[in-house]
């Protein structure tokens, strides 16, 4: 089957390197110049497949008030006349409920396990090399409730097969020497062993470049400006090199999938979550971390890539625009050094910001649309790179009509 594939971060990649492997012929379309320029390109970097509990919660309610008055805020909320972003709140607090929280929960670890297992098979594989590591990862809590919350959470993940064992604040600083900064504020901590971290980027270039080793034509710096239908049926993508035709047509271009879906009729429920990091050369010897940490009081994440260092935070639900708020970025910067002071050069640090395409659920779109052969797979959020390769699969099996590993209907786009 002929297949044409719309986007090139790490779900496109992934998306045309799976079907590649099922024996299509494929063809990648992306605008840029490389793969993985925008969301793909900088990201948190951490792997977690078993921390995939939703942004939509019981928990979060209470904290409303504050997300929309202080600048400081992890989240930020700032209204705008933009009929998408309501639609999109709403949403977002009809899902907050203790019911839909678990059983998104459940639903998303089995896409993250899957994803695991399928990531572990590309790297036995394929040569790449991303600065893949098996570190773990550690989240810290500074108060006693919050701890307590993340300690009933790992309970009930366990039933599903999670392996999450909760630490004193010593035995947090004993695993993560790095954390004697902060330690006599920490109340405890989360340990998830499993968990993995990479370069986001140098994998999706990397998987990109054995895509074409498996046929994928890859076509960069080429810009798309449409699909043309005839009926329920899509017949070509319209592009800056012509028009592509194929027998099915995969959109994965990320928040950017709602105004060219949304033209031809086709809800995809997805804002922009925007997200900052800094990369810095690390000093792994003196106060880098070398297991994945996350801050969850700041919603703080640090993954060591190498010889560097990436952090990333922030949840800014602000609008369209990417354009980077350096009041933001000071105050990632600000509590990255309160933390680990001596992790790196932050004057050298290198900044990033990116639009992570989020359902109100926190669950992705995976499956067929009203169009007959038109797909999607979007709306991961903040785990695109985590749940990239299971999507890929889902999709890959979807489009074949084979049965699937885990339940479709979960990330149905159709749900």
């Amino acid at each position: 089957m002929r297949i044409c594939v719309l986007g090139g971060g790490v779900i496109g990649v992934t998306t045309a390197y799976f079907l590649a492997r099922d024996g299509h012929q494929v063809t990648l379309v992306e605008r840029h110049a490389d793969v993985a320029r925008e969301t793909s390109h900088a990201n948190g970097g951490q792997l977690s497949y078993n921390y995939v509990a939703p942004l939509a919660d019981p928990s979060v309610l209470p904290k409303l008030p504050h997300w929309l008055f202080s600048r400081d805020a992890a989240l930020r909320f700032v209204p705008r006349l933009d009929p998408r972003q309501w639609h999109w709140c709403v949403a977002f607090l009809r899902a907050c409920t203790r019911a839909r929280s678990r059983a998104t929960t459940e639903e998303l670890l089995g896409l993250g396990f899957l994803s695991q297992r399928l990531m572990h098979e590309i790297v036995a594989r394929e040569t790449i090399d991303f600065d893949y590591v098996r570190n773990g990862k550690l989240v810290v809590f500074r108060d006693r409730d919050s701890f307590d919350g993340a300690r009933r959470q790992a309970d009930y993940q366990a039933q599903f097969g999670s392996e999450q064992y909760a630490l004193d604040g010593a035995a947090c600083v004993a695993l993560e020497p790095a954390l004697a900064h902060i330690g006599g504020e920490i109340a405890g901590g989360i340990h998830t062993p499993g968990e993995e971290a990479g370069d986001c980027d140098r994998f999706t270039r990397a998987l990109a470049r054995a895509a074409q080793r498996e046929g994928v034509d890859l076509q960069v710096a080429t810009e798309f400006s449409g699909l043309k239908t005839q009926g329920k049926l899509v017949e070509a993508a319209m592009t800056s090199a012509g028009a592509i035709e194929a027998d099915a047509f995969v959109v994965c271009l990320g928040i950017q999938s709602q105004p060219l879906l949304g033209s031809l009729g086709v809800s995809v429920p997805v804002y922009p979550l925007k997200g900052y990091s800094l990369t810095l050369p690390a000093t792994h010897a003196t106060g880098a971390p070398r297991v994945s940490v996350t801050d969850a009081h700041h919603k703080v994440v640090y993954a060591p890539l190498g010889e560097r260092l990436r952090i990333a935070g922030m949840v800014d639900l602000t609008g369209m625009s990417a354009h980077a708020d350096p009041a933001r970025i000071a105050l990632l910067t600000r509590q990255a050094r309160e933390t680990f002071p001596d992790a790196g050069d932050y004057d050298a640090a290198q900044t990033w910001t990116g639009l992570r395409p989020a359902t109100p659920d926190s669950k992705p779109l995976i499956g067929a649309t009203h169009y007959r052969n038109l797909w999607m797979n979007t709306g991961h959020g903040a785990l695109g790179f985590t749940l990239a390769c299971a999507s890929a699969q889902l999709l890959a099996d979807l489009l074949a009509q084979r049965s699937l590993p885990i339940n479709g209907d979960a990330f149905s786009p159709r749900r």
